[in-house]
């Protein structure tokens, strides 16, 4: 009996070692499959960011400026001084959506050539639309991963007819669960006008530190162009400042008294539409656009007619053609265009400006 015990222990003992060797793989996996799947995926960045630090890789230094709001945000705009003794003023750009301060069609040429006209030029960065939204939810599957649920699914015979689940089975099941906890509820009309406004502010408080920055650059006269939406953008910042001095009964003029239109849009989903703003706009005014284009033709006919019945008289269109064959006579013909509307056109800006 006693020589029997010892050979069970000593069995025992030799085939511990390989039991413990075979599972602890295993265990080991575990705590790295676990942190694999709560790993929160990081949120992504605003698209502008992205081009703004590569126009900070690709730019001279002196031509980078970087401008702060009331509300202490910071962002990139690019800066040319006047080739010229006595400049005629600053000409700041405002790009329209997806456009970066260096836009190749519109705002990057205009942004060059205007300072050899006597110009110095002022191009903002814009924030996106809509920022990347964050992620709720680590434990979410990947893409490229398949749940467990899948897997055994797809152990089940072709030819085994399934069984309907009863309503218990239903909502015990663990994905549906997960699905259910991690829905997001539909954005109520008040969230989504309290998000317009607040993407409104901070296209405005930009506009505002760019041309607080071409005043203390020297800049008597301040034209404000913008180009597709930005157009709308820069015409709604005017009539909105206009709108406040009349409530307030001030008499101290505007910083700009000149707003250029390029190709201009409304943002989707946005109000008042541009033609609305253009009839309320008392400033020299003058609307780019491209006559071959049937949509920009139509739209620009509805503001011209808008400006008609308000006897707008500092309004006026320039009809240009396209050439999207020819980008670069295309872009000199915009720049001679917009050249000859501030020689024979502009309003110049009497008294101190409007703070």
């Amino acid at each position: 009996m006693l020589l029997r015990a010892r050979s069970i222990v000593l069995s025992l003992l030799i085939i511990g070692p390989l039991v413990h060797a075979e599972t602890a793989p295993e265990s080991a996996e575990t705590p790295a499959k676990a942190d694999e799947k709560s790993t929160v995926r990081p949120a992504l960045g605003e698209r502008s960011q992205a081009e703004t630090a590569a126009l900070e890789r690709q730019l001279a230094a002196h031509e980078q400026q970087q401008l702060k709001t009331q509300a202490n945000e910071t962002f990139l705009a690019l800066w040319r001084p006047a080739n010229s003794a006595t400049p005629m003023g600053a000409v700041i750009l405002v790009p329209g959506k997806d456009e970066s301060a260096d836009w190749p069609i519109g705002i990057g040429p205009l942004r060059r050539k205007l300072p050899d006209a006597g110009w110095s030029s002022l191009s903002l960065t814009l924030p996106d639309a809509e920022a990347a939204p964050s992620p709720e939810n680590g434990n979410e599957p990947a893409p490229d991963e398949t749940p467990d649920t899948n897997t055994e699914t797809a152990e089940v015979p072709a030819e085994q007819p399934e069984i309907p689940a009863t309503p218990a089975e239903a909502t015990s099941d663990p994905a549906e669960q997960s699905q259910d906890t991690t829905a997001m509820p539909e954005p109520s009309d008040s969230d989504l006008v309290e998000k317009q406004q607040a993407y409104v502010d901070r296209i405005f408080a930009r506009i505002a530190a760019g041309i607080t920055f071409a005043q203390q650059k020297g800049a008597t006269t301040v034209v404000l162009t913008g180009q597709g939406t930005g157009a709308y953008w820069a015409a709604r910042y005017i009539a909105e400042q206009q709108q406040q001095q009349q409530q307030q009964q001030q008499q101290q003029p505007q910083p700009v008294n000149n707003l250029l239109l390029v190709a201009a849009q409304t943002p989707a989903g946005f109000e008042p539409e541009l033609e609305t703003l253009i009839s309320q706009l008392e400033l020299a005014t003058g609307d780019f656009y491209y006559k071959d284009q049937a949509v920009e033709r139509d739209a620009a006919k509805q503001r011209l007619n808008a400006a008609k019945r308000q006897k707008r008289t500092a309004y006026l269109q320039v009809a240009m053609t396209s050439l999207p064959g020819n980008r670069d006579v295309e872009q000199e013909q915009l720049f001679r265009r917009i050249k000859g509307w501030l020689s024979l056109h502009l309003q110049s800006n009497t008294g101190p400006a409007a703070q």
